[in-house]
Order: structure tokens, then sequence, then C-alpha cells
């Protein structure tokens, strides 16, 4: 990277559940020279952690009063996304940005905000898009003959992922859990809506509940097919499934 040229900002995003957390991971598993020329972003949530994630390395846990609090400092943006209210810091993203290449993984909500403030209008881009559903098949279910509620479908599709996953996490789920699960079912849809302002789309149908991405060392499945996708568009190649999703796929709601 020459004098006074910034790096690129990497921008992976997707429903919750939807693959993004295992993706990375796989990434510096496997292709650990990609994963550290990475700058991680990592954002204030007002959310609890996760078991296994880390303060400081995954989000900067906060209380939903201190995150709120942020609005008043010029440095932050916040935002609301599913039941979370999240921070970002556009300065340090800033010097993110200038040591190098610059990685955000995380909700659509965020992401469209990287895509679109007035203070990033000059920084490439390499947004990707990770889709529970491919093109192909969506063309097929919102045919009206099918009888398909493309909302209702996703919302399935995206719960019964998040109960596995919480499971595997918690074991016995909790009047909370089910209300996080419900709400973050019910959000795929619109967020599935904003694939089209992704310059790239990976299906992929192996969610954060499948075993395919750890359960045999090497990823098997569509967990190893996105792991190649996605390293193909760091070095800048569309490997085949790779797409790309216009504004009218999806019915409005």
């Amino acid at each position: 990277m020459s004098a006074g040229e910034n790096g690129r900002l990497v921008i992976l995003s997707g429903p919750s559940c939807v693959g993004k957390s295992p993706l990375f991971a796989s990434l510096g598993k496997f292709y650990p020279e990609l994963r550290e020329r990475l700058h991680k972003l990592v954002l204030v949530n007002s959310r609890n952690p996760r078991p296994g994630e880390i303060d400081g390395v995954d989000y900067h846990f906060r209380t939903r009063t201190q995150v709120e609090a942020l609005r008043n400092n010029e440095r932050y943006v916040v935002l609301e996304a599913r039941s979370d209210l999240q921070a970002l810091n556009m300065e340090e993203l800033e010097s993110l940005l200038r040591q190098g290449d610059t990685f955000f993984e995380g909700n659509p909500y965020v992401a469209r905000e990287l895509q679109i403030h007035s203070r990033l209008a000059h920084t490439k881009r390499l947004s990707i898009f990770i889709s529970p559903l491919t093109r192909e098949e969506t063309e097929y279910l919102k045919v009206p003959e099918r009888n398909v509620s493309l909302e209702d479908l996703v919302a399935d599709i995206m719960r019964r992922k998040l109960l596995r996953r919480t499971r595997r996490q918690k074991g016995e789920l909790s009047a909370p859990d089910l209300q996080n699960v419900e709400t973050r079912a019910s959000s795929a849809y619109r967020e599935l809506q904003m694939a089209c302002h992704f310059q790239y789309v990976i299906p992929n149908h192996d969610g954060e509940d499948s075993e395919n991405w750890d359960a045999f060392y090497y990823p098997i499945g569509d967990a190893r097919k996105t792991l190649f996708a996605f390293v193909g568009l760091l070095q800048g190649s569309v490997q085949p499934g790779v797409e790309h999703w216009d504004d009218n796929l999806l019915p409005r709601i």
C-alpha cells in the first residue's frame, strides 16, 4: 500500500446464524496469511456475550444505557440491529483503514451504513452477503402457483438454525433465549432483501448450527464451498456459484 492510500473495507454480512462467524474462523484456520491481512473492526454491542465470545475481540460488550449514551459522541454511529443496539467508532475505522484492509463481520444494518456513510465515500469496498437460499431456489419458490410465503419460509429456515445453535451453546433454552431467536428469525427476510446492495452473494445452507464447518477438521458440504468462494473473492477471483441479486428478486413486504 503506497503512502496516502488506504486499505479496502471488506464487509461480510447476512442474517443471524447464516454462517458468517464459522466462515471467518475457517479463514483463520486454513488461510492464516489472508486472515492476518485483515484488521477486524470491533463494534460496541448492548447484548450479552454468547458462550465463547470475548469482550474486546468479538464486540465491546456494554449495557444498553452505555451504548445509548454514545449518540452524543460525534465519533460514533449508533444503530438499532434487531434487538441489539450497536455503535460504530468511525475514527477507529478510519485509523484501521490507514493501516491496511479492514474487516467487518456482522448484521446487514451496520453493513449498509458502512456502504453509504459519507465519511467512507472514497473507501474501496468488497461487500459480500451470505444467503441461506440460492437465487435459483428463490426464483422457484416465489412463483405464485407454489403458494409459498417467502417471508415465512425464510423465518422458519433461520428459526431452525438459531434454535439448533442456541441449544448447542446452552442446552436448555430460557424464555429470553426463545424471544431472541424469534426476533432474529423474523428479521431475516428484511435483511435478505438487502442482499441486492452487495457486490456478491454467496449462497450457504450450512449455517452456524451445522457441524460441516468443524466436525471433520476440513469443512465439507456448503461450508467448504462457501469458504472457497470467500477466499476467491478476497484474492480477486469469482468462483462458480457466487451470485449477484437484483432488487426485484424478493417480493417487497
